[in-house]
């Protein structure tokens, strides 16, 4: 039997668990979209290709795999900055490009999108070869299958982008379809020899610890272990922080799971504990200067334990080809009264807002606390890059919460798109009777990079909370350098506007736009109906002082401060 290309190719998304593919349509990739929607798949345009990317990254971190849309070149490099950020941080987008047909590339025809330099039609390839993990080309038919099913499954191996290319006139040329009968799966490895000794080495250490803890980060999402990991800490009851990363991932309503650890920015008993543990159980690290604030919240490699992809290591000594079913042969060969018990550190008090001067205006020291009783279990929360994403990494997430910002590649704008799609691929998960809501948390400076897409938002018809943080400008930006610098400043916007003017109806955008200053209007906000029970897009703009942050902005600030005098 045959199929067409791309019956074939849109077939495999939706066995991988896709439902939505996001993009723009252009020139070399109309004829592909033509048959998106009658395989069964959601077509959801963006208004540009980078916040595409964007909205693909999100859904991929929800759904685990997405699936992008653009047109050869000028498309697809629009795009490219939001799949670096989906390589960085381990969210598996199948970029797919439409591009002219084989015999304009063969006779290196000068047309437009390319570079008008000879013909080169590899070069956006060769571009994208740095940020994916597989490419294909799809320009031979008898090949077509066996090369989309490599590269799918290479993305669901390393948990990256890919990006294949379909010719124009490959779109309807008919495969086999002899390999859609078997699914594609990641391959199982066998486990090394040495295996055993690991596991008796670790099995040892736990058992020999007097204060140990549990450090969780967010690679063990794209490592398939988030359940075993909740196992484990449920059955050692040891302390458990996490980092930025992987927040989101654990059960904060745990009595032994405290939240991110900020080390010398946090609580000073938990950094005595953390700091004095003899044994520290690392699972799925992701060790970068932003998600570790400098290197400071990583436990001494003497007592560490590091389960990564394929590897662990313990101390000094590194394991490698360690098989994917590692972490789940711990827990079963664990022993629960060999397990050392131990007493954590005291949780932090909360501050609620009725302790706070309602005339006063509202400041980070204590928003973040005071905002947090909005988070109901089964919300997705998202944190910009900014205050936004510090601040929320206070909050105490109810169960079955999933929570996400960026950690490493910190492009500002990236969470509104992303938004867009962790949204819907939560919408299309949620299995409870209660509609599933979003609660997005942005500044007014990363609105404005990539504003345009609350008009998708309002399409799509999404139960979105914005919280917009209006600081004045780049206020991360000016904690770092230039506080007074006119390159940190933003035009000012009307926010109450904005849901009317990308589409909203007039009446449900004057009703849906809430503004707090003060304590006191904030706890009105906070209770209203239409925030608690209402749907379609909500926007509450929070105003703050451009200056005001917290934690390790406030260091950086200070130390400008100290300099100017």
């Amino acid at each position: 039997m045959s199929i067409k290309v791309a019956d074939y190719l849109f077939t495999r998304l939706r066995q991988l668990g896709i439902q939505t593919v996001f993009g723009v349509p252009g020139d070399y990739n109309l004829r592909l979209l033509d048959f998106v929607e009658p395989s069964g798949l959601q077509w959801v345009g963006t208004c540009n290709e980078l916040n595409g990317a964007y909205a693909a990254d999100g859904y991929a971190r929800i759904n685990g795999l997405s699936a992008l849309i653009t047109t050869f070149g000028v498309g697809e490099l629009s795009a490219i900055n939001g799949i670096a950020g989906a390589y960085a941080e381990k969210a598996p987008v199948i970029h797919i490009v439409g591009t002219p047909e084989r015999a304009l590339q063969d006779n290196r025809t000068l047309v437009h999108h390319t570079l008008a330099d000879g013909g080169d039609y590899g070069r956006f390839g060769a571009m994208a070869s740095h940020v994916t993990v597989a490419r294909a080309d799809l320009r031979d038919p008898s090949l077509v299958p066996d090369q989309i099913d490599s590269v799918l499954r290479q993305a669901l191996v390393h948990s990256r982008p890919v990006y294949l290319q379909v010719p124009d006139d490959v779109v309807d040329a008919l495969v086999d379809t002899s390999n859609l009968a078997t699914p594609i799966t990641i391959p199982q490895t066998p486990a090394p020899a040495n295996q055993p000794t690991v596991l008796d080495r670790v099995t040892e250490r736990m058992y020999a610890a007097k204060r140990p803890l549990i450090l969780v980060d967010g690679d063990i999402r794209p490592m398939g272990i988030v359940k075993e990991v909740d196992e484990l800490i449920r059955l050692t009851n040891w302390p458990t922080w996490t980092n930025p990363f992987g927040k989101g991932l654990v059960n904060e309503s745990l009595d032994n799971v405290y939240g991110i650890y900020h080390a010398s920015f946090g609580d000073a008993a938990w950094k005595d504990y953390f700091t004095s543990a003899d044994l520290a159980i690392v699972l799925g690290p992701h060790y970068t200067t932003t998600n570790s604030l400098a290197f400071t919240t990583l436990p001494s490699q003497d007592v560490s334990i590091l389960l990564s992809p394929s590897t662990v290591q313990i101390g000094k000594d590194t394991y490698r080809d360690i098989s994917r079913d590692f972490l789940r042969q711990l827990i079963s060969r664990l022993d629960a009264p060999q397990i050392p018990k131990t007493t954590g550190p005291p949780k932090l008090p909360i501050t609620t807002i009725d302790s706070l001067p309602p005339s006063d205006p509202i400041t980070q020291e204590h928003f973040w606390n005071v905002v947090n009783p909005l988070v109901q279990p089964n919300d997705l929360v998202l944190a910009e890059t900014g205050t936004s994403a510090h601040g929320t990494r206070h909050f105490t997430l109810p169960p079955n919460t999933p929570y996400f910002t960026a950690v490493t590649w910190l492009s500002i704008g990236y969470m509104l798109p992303a938004t867009l799609g962790a949204t819907i691929a939560h919408k299309q998960l949620n299995k409870t009777s209660k509609p599933s809501r979003g609660i997005l948390f942005v500044g007014d400076g990363s609105l404005q990079m990539s504003v345009q897409e609350l008009s998708t938002m309002i399409r799509e018809k999404l139960n979105l909370v914005i919280i917009v943080v209006n600081n004045d400008g780049y206020t991360i930006e000016r904690a770092i350098h230039g506080r007074k610098q006119r390159y940190n400043d933003i035009a000012p916007w009307r926010h109450a506007l904005a849901m009317s003017f990308f589409g909203a109806e007039e009446e449900h955008a004057r009703e849906n736009y809430l503004v707090a200053r003060t304590w006191g209007e904030l706890e009105k906000v906070l209770v209203d109906k239409r925030i608690t029970e209402g749907d379609g897009i909500r926007v509450v703009e929070v105003y703050m002082e451009k200056e005001d942050v917290q934690g390790i902005l406030l260091s950086l600030l200070n130390k400008q401060i100290a300099a100017e005098q």
